[in-house]
């Protein structure tokens, strides 16, 4: 670990959710993307990967979805300061946090760490700009997110059971940060019925390109770390 961290100090993190994408996905969702990422990311550039953190602060609903567990903000901000703290003085220079969830409160947690010299990164996956008309519709559990479970694992997905639901007050372009869950809803809001495998990969690439190119410095290589498994 120490000659590692002396050839390259920097440590990605993947802090992911447990919370409802709808009746079609599972509750991990936004945790085995960004675990995906971070698993593409290590080896194409050869940087350390921390264990993932599953836990987030979830968006408020008012109907209880079995399964979603949440912490509160301070309590994401002071785990992973006492984690970032230690993984400091263990000789870690910067940190790069992968997320897909745009709560504003978990976003908070994570983009408000602390550190003596080290830099922190924090970077929403779904901030990177796609480029595709998708990109701006309404999504929690929608085409996006079905796509790309689509790509990385295409048998945690029940494409059967998608619902496509926009309540009128969303029909226009939507911030990601806006996660409230309507009660009358699925768990889900967007089109996952529009999803595919294609749009999936497509995705991801784009995601993947933008995240080597704007953190790591260099586009990838190759697209062999981007397949899927």
């Amino acid at each position: 670990m120490r000659a590692l961290l002396e050839r390259d100090p920097r440590l990605i993190i993947p802090a992911g959710t447990t919370e409802q994408h709808g009746p079609h996905l599972p509750l991990g969702t936004d945790t085995i993307l960004v675990e995906r990422l971070a698993d593409d990311l290590s080896a194409e550039f050869g940087v350390l990967r921390a264990p993932t953190v599953e836990y987030g602060v979830n968006a408020a609903t008012r109907t209880p979805y079995p399964g979603n567990a949440a912490i509160r903000r301070k309590t994401l901000h002071r785990f992973l300061n006492d984690l970032v703290g230690d993984w400091e003085e263990g000789g870690v220079r910067q940190f790069i946090i992968l997320t897909a969830h745009g709560h504003d409160p978990h976003q908070e947690a994570l983009s408000t760490l602390r550190t003596n010299t080290a830099s922190i990164r924090t970077v929403d996956i779904f901030t990177v700009p796609l480029n595709v008309e998708e990109a701006t519709l309404p999504f929690h559990g929608g085409a996006l997110d079905t796509s790309l479970l689509l790509y990385v694992d295409r048998a945690l997905v029940d494409l059967a059971a998608a619902e496509d639901y926009v309540p009128p007050t969303r029909r226009q372009r939507a911030r990601r940060a806006d996660r409230t869950i309507p009660v009358e809803g699925p768990g889900s809001v967007g089109w996952p019925t529009h999803a595919s495998v294609e749009l999936g990969e497509r995705l991801y690439h784009l995601i993947y390109e933008r995240i080597a190119t704007r953190i790591f410095g260099r586009p990838p290589h190759s697209l062999h770390a981007v397949s899927p498994p």
